[in-house]
């Protein structure tokens, strides 16, 4: 199995960016969504923008944010990719990835087979589909550490409509990460909230452990 990309998400401080870069990951996740614990203030940005620069590829992830509010974050966070995560339709993405000329990857949230069907209405719209655990109504769209069943995985045929292929999010943890792999075959794992010691709050040994498990994985 290739080594698989792997995302750590709702990074928010210097240290934490510094320990996903150093665990070699491959991407790092910028929330832009204030109700989230990990909302990362445009302010505090550009400072990580810097930091990360040349060093590992920087992904803003939104939710039904307007075009000014992602403009702005684009500027700010140097961002490389949008990651699209609450009710955006095929349209509303494809107009994102045209008028921003960025990748842009859409979150699919999942509790069942049909959901997992619905990932085929945004090919040709977007660049990834990232598969993440479907939420109770009410609560924030990610980064609740829930899992769903991956072997609902298995029968998705439709991986080739998408540039930058899929990913695989929701409930991943240094501990279970390895099985997801292997049980998927994802070319990306994203994690946020299994890397914390406390809401929004990441831990390096944590990120270490994830990304070696993740490279680890046969």
């Amino acid at each position: 199995m290739p080594t698989p990309a792997i995302k750590i998400c709702g990074l928010t401080t210097a240290p934490a960016l510094e320990a996903t870069i150093a665990a070699r990951a491959t991407h790092a996740g910028f929330v832009f969504f204030a109700k989230s614990p990990r909302n990362l203030p445009l302010a505090d940005a550009p400072a990580l923008a810097e930091r990360a620069r040349g060093r590992i590829q920087r992904v803003g992830l939104f939710v039904d944010a307007d075009d000014a509010a992602i403009a702005e974050a684009i500027t700010a966070a140097e961002l490389d990719a949008l990651q699209l995560h609450g009710e955006e339709s095929p349209q509303r993405a494809g107009q994102l990835r045209a008028q921003f000329a960025l990748p842009v990857w859409k979150a699919i949230p999942v509790a069942s087979a049909g959901d997992i069907a619905r990932a085929n209405a945004y090919a040709g719209a977007v660049d990834l589909i990232l598969f993440d655990a479907k939420t109770p109504k009410g609560t924030l769209p990610g980064g609740m550490g829930l899992a769903f069943d991956w072997t609902l995985l298995s029968g998705w045929k439709g991986a080739a409509g998408f540039p930058q292929g899929w990913g695989l999010a929701g409930g991943l943890n240094p501990e279970n990460v390895a099985q997801a792999a292997r049980t998927t075959g994802a070319p990306l794992l994203d994690c946020s909230s299994g890397v914390e010691r406390a809401p929004g709050v990441k831990d390096a040994a944590l990120i270490a452990r994830f990304c070696e498990a993740a490279r680890a994985a046969e």
